[in-house]
């Protein structure tokens, strides 16, 4: 670039951020130094959109990145990615920042809650997005003044015109090389565009080659080559906010990002974002892109979906009394297979002396059962003391359950009797609760005042109709005929399963 094609590209990038007070970049580069960390520490990032409530498999992925951080002594952070305003919902903050409290993902920075208000906390903040805006401005300015990003004046309708004519012709559809008519626009001519009044968006010049390779390490993947990009994206839309490809870019780089956890939708754009790392001068972090949690539909896989599944709502098994430390030893069943059998063979050890291993996940999807959940949840009631379970229940009902809440507070030392049956010292704790909202209809005998209501209400045999009684007697009947005494607890089993299929009852 010569010192006239400089100049021109200078006025070019002044005219576009004309009445917009922008400080250099080095400034940035100077406020946000480089974090002194150990040897191998990883800082990673949870960065969720508040675009409704939070996705269980968020969680999920939050908890990685929580341990990567803190297995290696890192920082965990929290950024909320709000650059999206059309999708944005009201107190969508708010619902990230509890349900990250609630699952005691607490980040080292980033967003929390104090006094009832959001605030920010940490050295490399603001930590929120939209507050981010001149920071974004001042590299894409910077892009523009090294002939690396330009304003492309398309419509709608020209870039519909485009894709009609590259899928027609089978080519990738997208704006790259040719395709883009703006992309090696003389910088004068731009400026007339603009001073004319012409809307445009700013997009990366990439310098990526389509037919050249990438080798990506993927810390769950493992090492994969990928085509370079080529694609002239959106850094700056119309309204003057950036796209989330620039913003999660400048952002990485100045908070001292070095691990990427994210689920593998995300990594076809690896590339892309590599190809921006490198233009802008950063350095790459790794990545690490583990499968999303996906159900079982009719014996077929899919991903937990937030239109058809309650339980993708992150807040649905913490409303069910499920705790929160069985959840999260669950999530490390699926992370790695082999947590498992650590966890019988040390029933009593904290989770984080697990030898949690990134590399270990799996690669296919991860499958999210409900009753496997539901089976570690009874394994860790039935290893908590009595007063730790009547603490954790108090905890629950107060903010979920009025009626629990109600019952083990005004007669809480009969709640202890009842919680201490089959715990502690005994060969074969009871495990009959898996989630904290069965408490009060599997204990309601164990309540003098609570049983006595219960059977004025139950429905009496007097009461039932002659067919009803008929029904109940003849399976009665059924069950003399074939009842032996002397047989064994495996046959007796049978010989119900029989009869209860002879009658229809399950």
């Amino acid at each position: 670039m010569d010192d006239n094609e400089k100049k021109l590209r200078k006025e070019l990038a002044d005219l576009i951020f004309d009445g917009i007070e922008l400080k250099d970049i080095s400034y940035y580069e100077e406020r946000y130094p480089k974090r002194e960390l150990e040897q191998g520490a990883y800082v990673t990032r949870f960065a969720p959109s508040p675009t409704g409530f939070m996705h269980t498999g968020g969680v999920y992925t939050a908890l990685v990145s929580k341990m990567m951080a803190k297995r290696t002594g890192g920082i965990f952070y929290l950024r909320i990615e709000d650059t999206d305003t059309e999708r944005g919902i009201e107190n969508g903050i708010e619902e990230i920042v509890k349900t990250m409290q609630n699952y005691n993902l607490i980040p080292d920075e980033g967003v929390r809650i104090n006094n009832g208000k959001i605030e920010e906390f940490g050295k490399y903040g603001p930590y929120i997005q939209s507050q981010r805006k001149e920071i974004y401005m001042a590299y894409a300015k910077h892009l523009i003044e090294e002939g690396k990003a330009y304003p492309c004046f398309y419509t709608k309708e020209e870039l519909e015109e485009v894709r009609e004519k590259q899928r027609a012709s089978k080519l990738r559809t997208g704006m790259y090389g040719l395709w883009s008519k703006y992309r090696d626009m003389p910088a004068e001519l731009a400026i007339e565009k603009i001073k004319e009044g012409i809307p445009y968006v700013l997009r990366f010049k990439s310098e990526g080659d389509y037919n050249k390779k990438i080798i990506i390490t993927d810390l769950v993947k493992g090492k994969l080559e990928l085509p370079q990009d080529d694609q002239d994206i959106v850094i700056i839309k119309k309204d003057g906010l950036p796209t989330y490809h620039f913003a999660h870019v400048i952002d990485d780089h100045l908070m001292g990002t070095n691990l990427v956890i994210r689920t593998d939708e995300w990594f076809p754009s690896v590339a892309l974002h590599v190809g921006l790392f490198l233009t802008l001068g950063f350095d790459v972090p790794k990545y690490a892109h583990p499968a999303p949690l996906q159900k079982l539909d009719n014996g077929n896989r899919r991903k937990l979906s937030k239109r058809k599944d309650p339980e993708a709502k992150a807040s649905y098994y913490l409303e069910e009394g499920v705790p929160v430390d069985a959840i999260e030893e669950y999530f490390l069943n699926v992370m790695n297979s082999n947590f498992e059998m650590w966890r019988k063979q040390n029933p009593d050890k904290d989770i984080t002396e697990f030898d949690f291993k990134i590399g270990k996940m799996g690669v296919a999807g991860a499958l999210f059962d409900s009753v496997k959940l539901l089976d570690v949840s009874k394994n860790y009631i039935s290893r908590l003391t009595t007063e730790k379970l009547y603490e954790e229940v108090l905890e629950w009902s107060k903010k979920y359950d009025k009626k629990t809440y109600d019952l083990i507070t005004t007669q809480k030392e009969r709640t202890l009797e009842v919680f201490g049956i089959e715990r502690g010292n005994v060969k074969k704790p009871r495990k009959d609760i898996s989630k904290y909202s069965e408490i009060y209809d599997l204990n309601i005998y164990m309540y003098n005042d609570l049983f006595e209501k219960m059977e004025k209400e139950y429905q009496t045999f007097e009461n039932l109709t002659d067919e009803e009684k008929a029904r109940i007697i003849s399976i009665v009947e059924r069950y003399l005929e074939v009842y032996d005494e002397n047989a064994e607890k495996e046959q007796w089993f049978n010989t119900i399963k029989e009869l209860a299929g002879e009658f229809r009852i399950c």
